[in-house]
């Protein structure tokens, strides 16, 4: 298997779908290789193709806020990408052959870090690992048991950030949802290292 310098190498490269042909930078992932927390986007907007990181502009900074004082955690506790990692023209949703054309890659991301819990934020992440076309409203306030990891969907922050139907308070709950159960699996540890636990099968399969 590749280490995740190489997939990250692979996909600064990549010409898979059109996507490539607008992009500044290649969002393909921030935080800790090792992490029992990974949290899952739908795809880069203007501020994180401009600085080659996920959730960077206002809803990133709301999301560091939320995981701060709902988990304790801050970004370089976790991992974070996208299930896309080029930016979409006019932060429009990801179209089905480019979620496609970039599933792999978010594929090796989670096998190599091997997270316990994975937070999927919004309705394309979460459709995509749950392999569901239920939407997030239906779906979120639950835990789910996905490749022999955890799963637990949440708004997006940026959804949240709107109004409308997606509430703070909600998405906060999750958050705790998600903390119990890292202390559930990992006692207060939140860095287990590589080799820890054995590789689950893909979340893809």
């Amino acid at each position: 298997m590749p280490t995740l310098a190489e997939v990250e190498r692979e996909a600064l490269a990549c010409t898979r779908c059109p996507l490539h042909q607008g992009r500044t930078n290649v969002v393909f992932g921030v935080g800790n290789p090792d992490a029992d927390l990974v949290f899952v986007g739908e795809g880069p907007g203007q501020q994180e193709d401009l600085q080659g990181e996920p959730f960077v502009g206002r809803s990133g900074q709301f999301l560091d806020r939320l995981v701060l004082e709902e988990m304790g955690l801050t970004r370089a506790d976790c991992y974070i990408a996208n299930v896309v990692k080029c930016r979409p023209p006019n932060n429009r949703d990801p179209l089905p052959d480019e979620i496609e054309a970039c599933g792999p890659f978010l594929e090796q991301q989670l096998a190599l870090i091997d997270p316990a819990v994975i937070v999927t934020l919004g309705n394309f992440a979460t459709k995509l690992l749950l392999g569901t076309t239920d939407g997030i409203t239906k779906v979120r306030g639950k835990a789910y048991p996905v490749g022999g990891r955890t799963l637990v969907p949440t708004y997006h922050p940026a959804a949240v950030l709107r109004g409308g139907g997606a509430s703070e308070a909600q998405m906060r709950a999750d958050l705790v949802r998600a903390k119990q159960l890292l202390m559930r699996d990992m006692g207060t540890t939140t860095d287990r290292g590589p080799t820890d636990r054995p590789a689950e099968p893909s979340l893809f399969a």
